[in-house]
């Protein structure tokens, strides 16, 4: 029997060797996903050499956030109807360009103009990962094949300081961040001949159109929620608020259009999936959690214990090592399982998680990255469990070609949940840390109870959707045994 992936393998003129394609693709989603926390242990390197303000420093961070989130859900619709090999090449392509831009950078100006370029190129490229996830594999082989991302997705997210440390520490901290920018561009190189040679050529998707109202109206919306939110320190006073009511209004707006657009950019029909429904929320409220706590603690290592670049990156690398290992191993067991996987790996986050917080209120000082070394292990391997078995569940019922749009709203909420997350956890910290006059150990703890909230209310909904999925098979039983009492007295 053919299956969903075979089908589409057909359309294609077939792929042979699907993993080797598979790598290229998490090669590329390593790096652009690496830019999005490497850079935060390059910044005193970066001020230094640059002799950058407070505000130029926030929008190497939130500019490059901000440009990802806004093209994920059009480039992966891009994806969807036209090429996912001609697009990723393209993402991937201007990635590698802007690096070296960001490399040389002789002002700040071209710095951030640089890396707004980047989060471009990263958005348009990482929709495309998962999209072809969809369209080359099936069944167990496509829940392995995300276990890979998701061990790429969480190593990346932990290790960007400590790889970002190395590097600064081996080429010197006056200049070393520009090597940060240029690793990337012999890998990206590399990348980009092998894409050439192993990438799938196009499989034609359902509806066509590119539905441009719908770009206009989503990424207006998208800008609006996410600009406030990443620049909640920098920006003074409350009217940036506004600006997500505006934002609300205009997804309000994207939505109504959608509905009526004859070949619409995202299918609203997904989120009558239970399955691609409560998933983006538990990506949405885990993101929002998660990558909020190497934002803090890198500060809190650096600014408040004199870390360096390498001693942070080393201390937040037992998450890393943790996630990398549990998403490898949830990726092949999550078939079996299914969700229940996920709420584990969500309870054991949380359980990290506070452990990390009892650690720092038992030794605050510079003995800290040893002792949240163990608790961050245990969070990290829980955090395998969620990332990588999350997105398999959720695009489970997806067809492969809406692959890309359906995962570039995914990331999306992703996106708007590491803002919403980075937002909330840095103001209670920098809160508590001017109310306490510097006490770092304390703002930590502050923000890492905030941190745990989101996490928990992750795990509501993954409970949500068990419970939702036990009520389902009870009604199909009882349903099933109506139907066979019914026919046995019909014999009778």
């Amino acid at each position: 029997m053919r299956t969903e992936a075979t089908a589409g393998a057909g359309q294609e003129g077939g792929v042979q060797r699907p993993w080797r394609a598979l790598s290229v693709c998490l090669v590329a989603a390593f790096m652009t996903l690496l830019d999005v926390s490497i850079v935060n242990v390059a910044l005193p390197s970066i001020k230094q050499g640059l002799h950058a303000s407070e505000a130029g420093l926030q929008w190497i961070l939130s500019g490059y956030a901000l440009t990802f989130g806004l093209v994920l859900v059009p480039a992966g619709r891009l994806g969807d109807a036209r090429s996912r090999r001609a697009v990723f090449m393209t993402g991937l392509a201007l990635f590698t360009a802007s690096s070296a831009l960001a490399g040389i950078a002789p002002t700040m100006t071209w710095l951030v103009l640089a890396r707004l370029l980047q989060g471009v190129a990263g958005g348009i490229l990482n929709p495309q990962v998962a999209g072809l996830i969809q369209q080359l594999f099936q069944g167990g082989e496509r829940g392995r094949a995300f276990g890979a991302l998701g061990a790429v997705i969480g190593i990346a997210t932990a290790a960007g300081p400590l790889l970002g440390g190395g590097i600064i520490a081996l080429a010197g901290h006056a200049e070393g961040w520009r090597w940060v920018f240029y690793v990337n561009i012999p890998v990206g190189v590399a990348a980009l001949f092998l894409a050439w040679r192993l990438l799938p050529p196009p499989v034609r998707g359902e509806n066509q159109g590119l539905d441009p109202p719908g770009v206009l109206l989503l990424g207006a919306g998208v800008v609006c929620v996410l600009l406030p939110l990443v620049q909640e320190q920098q920006w003074h006073g409350n009217l940036k608020w506004l600006l997500i009511l505006a934002g609300v209004l205009l997804i309000a707006a994207f939505v109504a259009w959608e509905r009526r657009a004859r070949t619409p950019m995202v299918d609203l029909g997904l989120f009558r999936l239970r399955s691609y429904a409560l998933g983006s929320a538990i990506a949405l409220l885990y993101f929002a959690g998660f990558t909020a706590i190497f934002f803090i603690f890198t500060l809190y290592l650096q600014n408040g214990l004199s870390y360096s670049a390498l001693e942070a990156g080393l201390a937040i690398t037992p998450f890393a090592v943790g996630s990398g290992v549990a998403a490898a191993v949830g990726g092949r067991i999550v078939a079996r399982y299914g969700r229940p996987l996920v709420a584990a790996g969500l309870a054991a986050v949380t359980v990290g998680l506070a452990a990390a917080w009892v650690a720092v209120e038992l030794e605050p000082g510079r003995g800290v990255g040893l002792a949240t070394a163990l608790p961050l292990l245990f969070a990290g391997l829980g955090s395998g469990l969620v990332i990588a078995p999350n997105q398999t569940i959720t695009l489970s019922e997806v067809h492969f070609t809406q692959g890309g749009s359906a995962a570039g709203v995914l990331q999306t909420g992703q996106r708007v949940g590491t803002a919403t997350g980075i937002a909330a956890v840095g103001s209670v910290f920098f809160s508590a840390l001017a109310g306490t006059h510097g006490d770092w150990a304390g703002a930590f703890r502050r923000g890492l109870v905030v941190i745990l909230v989101f996490v928990v209310l992750a795990l509501a909904a993954a409970v949500a959707d068990l419970l939702a999925g036990r009520r389902a098979r009870s009604a199909a039983l009882a349903q099933r045994d109506a139907q066979e009492h019914g026919q046995a007295r019909e014999g009778c």
